[in-house]
C-alpha cells in the first residue's frame, strides 16, 4: 500500500493546528497532510460523493455548529473499490487528531477488512503524524497524546460488549455477524463536544443481508445515507470514444463528469470479467445480486398488482404454522385465466392456534362455508407430546377446515416458478401490494451461502421461508385437486 507523495508544504505545517472548517478547507487539509485529493462530485442522480459524507461525518462535532440531530448515525452504500474504507480510515485520523479525547472503535464484517482500515490509520500515522502519538503505533490500537484513542475490535460480542466509546466504524456491514451487528448498537456514548455516531459502511451484495435492512431503517429514520458508485470514483475521462467504450451503456458520459481516483482501464477490466449481476450489484450499486435467490424471476412491476377480493372467484386459505417464528395465512383466488391472485396477508408471532384462527375469519368479509379449502403444513397434523392435539385439530375446533398434503419442497417451488412467468411471457402469479411480508419474502429467499454444504433446498432462515412455505402448500395442493371450475356464488 502506498500513497502519494505529499505536498512541500506539509512539512511547514503543524496537522494539529489546523482545524478544517469548511469542506473546501477539509479538501486541502486531507490533501496537505495525506497526499489524497477526495472526490467531491455526484455525479449521478439522487448520490453523493465520498466527500459528503466525510463532511457530514467530521463536522459534526464543530463548535457553534447547529445540528437537528445530537447522533451522527449513518449508512454509506458504496461501490467496491469506491473508498469507503479509506474514508473511514480518514475520518478515524481526522477525530483522532482534532478531537482530543475523542474515542474510537472500528468493527470490521472480517478481521482482514477491519486490519485494512488500520493499516490505512497506520500509514498515515506513521507518515505525518508521528509526533502526535502516545507510545508506539501497535497492531490493532494506537493512543494519542490528547487522550484520544483508536482500537480494532474483533467479530466476537465479548469483544464488542463493555465498550464505550463516541465513534463506532462498522465496515462491510454486509459481512457482520447478526449477534455481534446487535451488540454494536449498544457502543457509542456522546462526551462534551463529540456526538455519539455509528457508520456503517458496505457494498449491498444480498438483497437479505444486513446492508439492505440498515439502508431502508436509515430511510425510515431520517437518517443519513451516502450512496455512490463507480462514477463517481471513476478517473476523469479525456480524449476517449464513447462509441468504441465497453462503458458507455452504463456510462452515458457520466465519467466526463467525474473527479474520481479508479483508472478507467481497470474499471474495463473489471466490467469484462464479471456476470451483469455481479457488476450491477457491486459498482453501479444499482440492486443486490440475485444470484443466490430463488425467485429471481419475480419482478415488482409485473407481479405487484393491485388485486382485491372478488366474490366471483373461489377463496383459499394457506397456512404455515409457527409461534416464535411467525404464524402466516394467505388469501388466494386463482382466475378463469388462470392467474394466481394473492389478495391478502396475515403473519404474527408468538399467538396460539386459537388466537391466529379468531383473526383470519374475521379478516375478510366470507363466510367460512364460502371458503373453497384451508390448505396448511401437513406437519401441523403431529399430536403434540404434552397437548395431546395438533394444530390442524385445533383449526377445525375454531371452525376451519384445514388439510394439508405431504410433498417435496422443491415441487413446490418448482410450482411457485412456473406460475411467475407463464409459456407466453405473462405473470400467472400476482400480489397485491399490502401483502408485504410475501413480496419481502419472494425477493430474499435463497440457497444457503455455504458453498462446503452442497444443497438443492433453500435456506429456512426462519424469517422468508414461512411466506413461502405457505404459498407452497397452495400451490402443490390446488395442483393436485386439478383446476378448479371458478363460478359465482
Amino acid at each position: 500500500m502506498t500513497l502519494p507523495v505529499l505536498n512541500e508544504s506539509a512539512t511547514n505545517l503543524d496537522p494539529q493546528l489546523q482545524h478544517p472548517r469548511t469542506r473546501r478547507e477539509l479538501a486541502a487539509y486531507v490533501e496537505t497532510f495525506l497526499g489524497i485529493r477526495l472526490p467531491t462530485v455526484a455525479v449521478c442522480e439522487d448520490h453523493s460523493s465520498p466527500m459528503d459524507y466525510l463532511w457530514h461525518a467530521y463536522a459534526l462535532d464543530m463548535p457553534g455548529k447547529r445540528r437537528k440531530r445530537r447522533v451522527g448515525d449513518c449508512v454509506v452504500w458504496a461501490n467496491r473499490g469506491g473508498g469507503k474504507t479509506l474514508m473511514a480510515a480518514i475520518l478515524t485520523l481526522l477525530d483522532s487528531v482534532l478531537k482530543p479525547g475523542c474515542e474510537t472503535r472500528i468493527l470490521g464484517g472480517s478481521g482482514e477488512q477491519a486490519r485494512r482500515l488500520y493499516e490505512y490509520l497506520a500509514l498515515f500515522v506513521n507518515r505525518s503524524f508521528l509526533r502526535m502519538v502516545d507510545g508506539p503505533v501497535l497492531k490493532s490500537r494506537c493512543q494519542f497524546k490528547n487522550g484520544s484513542r483508536v482500537e480494532v475490535l474483533t467479530q466476537s460480542p465479548t469483544s464488542v460488549r463493555g465498550q464505550h466509546v463516541q465513534k463506532l466504524r462498522c465496515d462491510e456491514l454486509e459481512l457482520f455477524d447478526r449477534d455481534v451487528f446487535g451488540a454494536a448498537h449498544f457502543t457509542t456514548h456522546r462526551m462534551e463536544g463529540i456526538a455519539a455516531s455509528m457508520e456503517l459502511l458496505s457494498t449491498m451484495h444480498r438483497p437479505y443481508g444486513l446492508m439492505r435492512e440498515q439502508v431502508e431503517r436509515a430511510q425510515k429514520r431520517g437518517l443519513p445515507v451516502f450512496k455512490w458508485c463507480v462514477w463517481e470514483v471513476i478517473e476523469r475521462c479525456k480524449g476517449r470514444s464513447c462509441a468504441k467504450c465497453p462503458l458507455q451503456p452504463d456510462c452515458q458520459g457520466k465519467a466526463k463528469r467525474s473527479r474520481g481516483y479508479l483508472a478507467i482501464d481497470d474499471v474495463i477490466a473489471q466490467m469484462e470479467r464479471s456476470s451483469r449481476p455481479a457488476w450491477e450489484a457491486e459498482m453501479l450499486c444499482l440492486r443486490p445480486s440475485l444470484e443466490n435467490i430463488v425467485f429471481a424471476e419475480f419482478k415488482e412491476p409485473d407481479h405487484v398488482q393491485r388485486v382485491a377480493y372478488d366474490p366471483g372467484l373461489p377463496l383459499y386459505r394457506a397456512i404455515d404454522f409457527g409461534f416464535v417464528n411467525p404464524f402466516v395465512c394467505l388469501w388466494i383466488q386463482p382466475d378463469s385465466e388462470g392467474r394466481i391472485r394473492v389478495i391478502a396477508e396475515y403473519a404474527r408471532s408468538r399467538a396460539t392456534v386459537a388466537e391466529n384462527a379468531a383473526v383470519i375469519k374475521a379478516m375478510l368479509p366470507v363466510p367460512e362455508e364460502r371458503i373453497a379449502a384451508t390448505f396448511c403444513d401437513p406437519a401441523g397434523g403431529a399430536r403434540h407430546s404434552i397437548t395431546g392435539t395438533s394444530e390442524i385439530a385445533e383449526l377445525r375446533a375454531c371452525g376451519i377446515r384445514a388439510h394439508g398434503r405431504a410433498t417435496r419442497i422443491l415441487d413446490g417451488v418448482e410450482h411457485i416458478r412456473k406460475a411467475l412467468r407463464g409459456a407466453d411471457g405473462k405473470p400467472r402469479l400476482v400480489v397485491a401490494p399490502h401483502c408485504v411480508r410475501l413480496i419481502e419474502a419472494m425477493q430474499c429467499y435463497h440457497y444457503p451461502e455455504d458453498p462446503t454444504v452442497p444443497s438443492e433446498l433453500p435456506y429456512k432462515d426462519g424469517l422468508y421461508d414461512h411466506p413461502i412455505d405457505a404459498l407452497r402448500y397452495f400451490f402443490v395442493n390446488y395442483q393436485s385437486r386439478g383446476r378448479t371450475q371458478v363460478r359465482a356464488y
